[in-house]
């Protein structure tokens, strides 16, 4: 039995993917890892080659066209046999302390038969840390104040999340048939993604446990990152895309239904994304920038105006659509100083 399947998409990763790779192998044969190289030009899809042949239990390999990030995503997904699948960038790695409390939890719920197996989670979360590792400062986002330590929970009985917190790829585990279920699948050639893999799936999650360890290791200092400032406003039209994406790919009004925390953090979660790209926008300083900033907010309008209204008239987004330029200047500024404080690029 594999209890995770890792997938780790690679493209040109030969200077950083060994760490990524060998925090992974310490799961041994509990698990898989499906290194995806995504067309590289370099040597990773032979590091990944000699990985497959050293540990053939444990690594397969997929040599593909290029196709993005959420290529790879998509492809690991669609071969995973473990109970969890679990995205790892491949520059980053897992805490190996944190990694073995994970895993031994995992076989624990898998050990007394079916009964437990129907009742495991469906969603595994874990604190992940900010690590400037080339400058020696790192940062670790909890979620103590939300979720019980190390009890099932659901939607219903969670507590509130603060402005800094939010569910990103790197603290989730979902199980692959929930994935599945979910219908979620990625655009290819469009950074940003994981924003929609770590937002769709979560109403299909029924029973979510929490554990109060540091596991993933989110490395930031790459020059060419995706959430590198300058890097983003170029790449700004396919964040804009991925807002939307996540704005229609789920019925909050639905969702309200049965799990009314669960809506109000989704819709924050849709006002997060709404305030990153109106902030780039106005970094950018164009007219066009503005134009796609007022289109962006009337896709919304037209999709939903309950939500618009909400986004617009009580949430962080709305302070980040601010009119003129005052309006302008004090989103930004607010956005330097969160910048500052909580240490993200």
């Amino acid at each position: 039995m594999k209890y995770i399947t890792f997938a780790v998409p690679c493209y040109n990763s030969e200077s950083y993917m060994r760490r990524c790779v060998d925090s992974l192998l310490a799961g041994g044969k509990d698990v898989e890892i499906i290194l995806i190289d995504d067309g590289s030009t370099d040597r990773t899809a032979a590091i990944a080659d000699s990985y497959e042949l050293t540990y053939p239990d444990i690594i397969r390999v997929v040599h593909k066209k290029n196709g993005g990030h959420g290529s790879g995503v998509n492809k690991g997904l669609e071969l995973a046999r473990g109970i969890y699948y679990k995205v790892v960038d491949s520059d980053d790695w897992l805490d190996r302390d944190a990694y073995l409390m994970l895993l031994s939890k995992i076989k624990e719920f898998f050990g007394a038969g079916r009964d437990v197996y129907e009742k495991a989670p469906d969603l595994f979360i874990c604190n992940y840390v900010y690590d400037h590792l080339d400058e020696g400062r790192k940062r670790v986002m909890d979620y103590r104040n939300v979720f019980p330590d190390r009890r099932m929970c659901d939607w219903n009985t969670i507590g509130r999340f603060h402005p800094s917190q939010y569910l990103i790829m790197h603290s989730l585990m979902f199980r692959t048939e929930v994935l599945r279920k979910s219908g979620v699948r990625l655009p290819e050639h469009t950074f940003y993604v994981d924003n929609l893999f770590s937002y769709q799936p979560l109403p299909f999650a029924e029973r979510l446990y929490y554990m109060d360890i540091d596991l993933y290791h989110y490395y930031l200092g790459r020059n060419d990152q995706s959430v590198n400032e300058k890097v983003l406003m170029k790449r700004i039209d396919q964040q804009i895309r991925v807002t939307d994406m996540v704005a229609r790919s789920v019925d909050l009004h639905e969702v309200k239904k049965r799990y009314p925390k669960l809506a109000s953090y989704m819709t924050r979660n849709i006002s997060i994304m709404l305030s990153i790209s109106s902030i780039h926008l106005l970094l950018i300083q164009t007219s066009e920038a503005v134009r796609k900033r007022k289109d962006m907010w009337n896709r919304i309008r037209e999709y939903d105006k309950g939500l618009y209204y909400r986004l617009r008239c009580s949430t962080l987004s709305g302070l980040t659509y601010l009119p003129g330029r005052l309006g302008g200047r004090i989103t930004v500024g607010g956005y330097r100083f969160a910048k500052r404080i909580y240490q993200f690029q």
